[in-house]
């Protein structure tokens, strides 16, 4: 009676979580290949190293033209252009798109060298037995254009370390051309069932003897393997204390985590408990819950080691219980949840059109508004039905009745999450892109950002959505966000290597033929640059329109801050704007045309949110996340 381990002093149940937490589980990380990487956790941080699309192509079906040649035009009074050719999705353009002329698209097509528009078939007709198209509208530069780089650009940031991938993530980097990629690595856990009543499925069993099947192997074994550990079945151990010794070093071995079942309770006869103080460390025997008091927790060699009861309810209790979400946590997996999500409309959605609507959403955790309801936030989610970061950023899909005339802020609604799997974002963020930026996502945990630009930013700031905005430039003194910090960048030209053009300043491109990339008209970086050429028309004594008329490529822009820089690297632009920190990383040359401040700004009504705080704890380190690139300091 001396040897009985008797249950004394129970511990409660976060005590087991915390001796199970204080188990070093996570295994190294490792490369897979993409067709096996459903399921997995990304390790590191994914950039995008191409454009997609890889080149400017037709949404729609109708005539490449040069937009300046449509100005004007009305059902009224139609411009009339020559025909010229066709070209048809998947072939190289083998024409050109001269003044006073067009070419029929379709939708998907290259666009041809010259055009910088689509005029929708609807709105043409055609002359003089299809030899020329009168066109009944005008349109803009980059009207019915899907820019190179408009879905995701080369450079961006497309996917952060922490991403579960699913199939929407395997499909954007499908679009990437990524085979392989690095995740984190899956916890392998060693099970082994004890007991000498014990007989493995298949094997001949005598009942008249007490012996009964092994349930645990196989249920904690599919356990192991929903939470996204890779388990490992070892021989049955009885109860003799050499054998169990024996087994449970091997799997310790070669193991992160060994788990066994039976033998943990206070019987004369269950030592496993001996085995593991005599062989490693013992830190918990016993836990106040019910089912499943009898449990250990402790170390075997290198490996955590688990003990879970006999009996199969009790077993798998525990295992759900505490065991699982460790391996989760290891796995860099979420906790599960179900497919469907009761939310709140962040904003008033209209809709009015009739039809029923699948409404793509983004979930944001509840803030911390006051109002005690925790319920996830629900957003609109829409970039076109071709752009595949539009399956990312969205969290799942709220049906839209067709008599609905509007969704009101605050309102309820069922989300239907494309994967069970997924979890809002801890932390939504928009505005501006920036590689010091893209640092600081990585050290948040499960972050969602969108760089829709800084004025776009601040318009969802005031808005009341997004946790956070990000603003480039100087900002108006009446935006209602709270200043968490920032850093400044030098921006410019970025020319090609040794600058062979001798650019040296904003004049060349007004005064000479240059090819130039600008970014769009919410960056902030389009803002500076289009104030400088206010000055410069000043100094002139001329208008800032007529120097923009005079700068070729002014007007199509690029979407994120490598874009620009992207075109200058593969021959196709003299120059482009953009800093100097993408400069020095592509190898190519840079023309300084100032600094710029970048801010971030807190949602006045979620300073208290946790996510928020973490980033201003990083932000108050931000020169640690500036070092190395070049251009860039603490503000």
């Amino acid at each position: 009676m001396s040897d009985r381990k008797e249950f004394r002093d129970l511990a409660e149940p976060e005590a087991a979580h915390d001796a199970i937490a204080s188990l070093d589980l996570t295994p190294e990380a490792e490369t897979v290949p993409l067709s096996d990487a459903r399921g997995r956790v990304l390790a590191e941080r994914v950039d995008a190293e191409l454009d997609v699309p890889g080149f400017d192509r037709a949404s729609m079906d109708g005539y490449a033209v040069r937009a300046r040649d449509t100005f004007g035009a009305d059902e009224a009074d139609p411009v009339v252009l020559d025909l010229t050719g066709a070209v048809h999705a998947g072939e190289r353009p083998g024409l050109a798109v001269e003044s006073g002329s067009c070419v029929e698209i379709s939708t998907g097509a290259v666009m041809p060298e010259g055009a910088d528009a689509v005029v929708m078939v609807e709105r043409t007709d055609e002359r003089d037995e299809g030899e020329r198209i009168a066109f009944r509208t005008s349109v803009a530069p980059g009207d019915h254009v899907m820019l190179a780089g408009a879905d995701i650009a080369a450079g961006g940031r497309a996917l952060g370390p922490g991403t579960l991938l699913t199939p929407r993530e395997i499909g954007l980097l499908s679009a990437l051309g990524v085979d392989e990629v690095p995740v984190r690595g899956r916890p392998t856990v060693g099970i082994v069932s004890t007991g000498d009543e014990l007989v493995r499925p298949g094997d001949e069993l005598d009942s008249e003897a007490g012996q009964i099947y092994d349930v645990n192997s196989t249920t904690v074994a599919a356990g192991v393997e929903e939470a996204g550990g890779e388990a490992v079945l070892y021989p049955h151990a009885g109860d003799d204390y050499d054998e169990m010794e024996r087994v449970l070093r091997e799997a310790a071995a070669e193991c992160d985590l060994v788990l066994s079942s039976g033998s943990t309770s206070a019987s004369a006869v269950d030592v496993i408990y001996r085995v593991v103080e005599e062989r490693g460390e013992l830190l918990l025997h016993g836990v106040a819950v019910k089912p499943g008091k009898p449990m250990l927790v402790g170390r075997l060699a290198d490996s955590a080691y688990v003990g879970l009861p006999g009996y199969p309810v009790s077993a798998l209790t525990i295992f759900r219980t505490f065991v699982a979400p460790a391996i989760r946590e290891a796995a860099g997996l979420p906790e599960p949840r179900t497919a469907t999500v009761a939310g709140r409309m962040a904003v008033r959605e209209r809709y009015a059109e009739g039809r029923l609507r699948y409404m793509p959403v983004g979930l944001l955790e509840g803030d911390s508004d006051g109002d005690g309801d925790e319920a996830p936030l629900v957003y609109p989610v829409d970039k076109g039905s071709g752009a595949t970061t539009s399956l990312v950023e969205a969290d799942g899909v709220v049906a839209v009745h067709p008599d609905t005339e509007y969704l009101a802020e605050g309102e309820r609604v069922e989300v239907q999450l494309f994967s069970p799997d997924v979890r809002p974002p801890t932390l939504l963020g928009v505005g501006e892109d920036d590689p010091v930026l893209n640092r600081l996502l990585d050290r948040l945990d499960r972050p969602r950002y969108l760089a829709v630009g800084s004025r776009e930013g601040l318009r969802r700031l005031r808005g009341g959505v997004p946790d956070v905005a990000v603003v480039a430039g100087e900002r108006e003194r009446d935006v209602d966000g709270v200043d968490l910090g920032g850093w400044r960048r030098e921006w410019g030209l970025v020319v090609p290597a040794g600058n062979p053009e001798s650019v040296s300043g904003l004049a060349d491109l007004v005064d000479r033929d240059l090819r130039f990339v600008n970014r769009d008209t919410n960056s902030g970086l389009r803002t500076d640059l289009s104030n400088a050429l206010a000055a410069l028309a000043e100094e002139r004594g001329s208008t800032r329109h007529d120097l923009v008329d005079a700068i070729d490529g002014f007007d199509l822009a690029a979407k994120a801050y490598e874009s620009p820089a992207r075109k200058v690297l593969a021959g196709k632009a003299d120059a482009g704007l953009g800093l100097r920190a993408t400069a020095e990383s592509l190898g190519l040359s840079f023309v300084p045309l100032g600094d710029q401040p970048v801010t971030v700004l807190a949602n006045p009504a979620r300073t208290d949110k946790s996510s928020v705080a973490a980033l201003e704890r990083e932000l108050e380190h931000v020169a640690e996340h500036i070092d190395g690139l070049t251009g860039t300091t603490d503000r």
